[in-house]
Order: C-alpha cells, then sequence, then structure tokens
C-alpha cells in the first residue's frame, strides 16, 4: 500500500463524497434549476463529471487534457445517473491511485500544459476544483432552499 493510500485518500473519499450527499437531497427536476447567466445544476454536475474524467485520464498518460466530453446528456436529468456515474468515476480514481508504488508517487510527475506536478499535487489541484464545483452548485442549492447536509454547512456554506 502505497503512502497516498494510507494518508491521502481517505480524506479525498470526504471530499468526494460531498457530490453524493447534493445528489441525495436533489430531485430530477431540481437538475433543471437555473441561475441567469450561468449552466443549469445538471449541466454542472455534468461539467465537474468531465473535469473528474480528465484527472482520471491525466492519471493513466501523465498528461492532463481537458478535451475530455461526455454525450450522454440523461447525465444533466437524473440524480441516480449522475450518482451511478459519480461512484464509478470516484472508484476508477481510488483504483488508479492505488496501484502507483511509493516510488511512484516520488518520481513521477503528470504535466499541465508544461507545468509538472507531482501526483500528489495534481490531486491536491483536483480537490480544488472539486471545491469551486461545490461553491457553484451551494449556489443553486440556496436558490431551491434546500436544507444543506451538515458537511456541506460546515465545509461550503
Amino acid at each position: 500500500m502505497n503512502k497516498l493510500m494510507k494518508e491521502y485518500i481517505p480524506l479525498l473519499g470526504h471530499y468526494q463524497n460531498l457530490k453524493k450527499q447534493m445528489l441525495e437531497i436533489l430531485s430530477d427536476a431540481d437538475l433543471a434549476h437555473t441561475i441567469q447567466g450561468s449552466a443549469s445544476l445538471g449541466e454542472l454536475c455534468k461539467e465537474f463529471g468531465e473535469t473528474e474524467q480528465v484527472y482520471i485520464n491525466s492519471l493513466k498518460s501523465f498528461k492532463l487534457e481537458f478535451s475530455y466530453k461526455n454525450r450522454d446528456n440523461e447525465l444533466t436529468k437524473s440524480t441516480s445517473t449522475l450518482l451511478a456515474w459519480f461512484a464509478n468515476l470516484d472508484k476508477e480514481f481510488k483504483t488508479l491511485v492505488e496501484d502507483y508504488t511509493d516510488e511512484d508517487l516520488e518520481k513521477k510527475r503528470i504535466d499541465r500544459h508544461g507545468w509538472p506536478v507531482p501526483i500528489q499535487q495534481n490531486l491536491d489541484i483536483y480537490k480544488e476544483a472539486l471545491l469551486i464545483f461545490c461553491g457553484k452548485a451551494w449556489v443553486h442549492l440556496n436558490a431551491l432552499e434546500k436544507a444543506l447536509p451538515e458537511q456541506w454547512a460546515d465545509w461550503i456554506g
């Protein structure tokens, strides 16, 4: 077991769980919610799933490329479809990190368009992207007058 699996991935799981907590309090109809000038909540969720896939791909190729797009538009309309997709992404994320050796973690770098970063730093940047997503989603949740899950209330708003 590498050092990230012992120390980092358990904490990352708490961050990733924010997506599940949010989707559990939403209905499919809530995903259509829009705020003037921005994407719907469902589109925002799909966009973050695409971002997570980009980070997963970077753990395979050691290059961060933001060209991935998921063509399944049902993802913008169904909380259960999003929950399943996010669960699969999170599982793949963990499996990829699990396969690295400590030596890989020390030596390998992810190329972020000429800015090579260690794997853990790439994960930190992913975690920041997740929090930015949650901040955007928080605006929708408040507009929908949803009671925030405890972790959301503590960590996001």
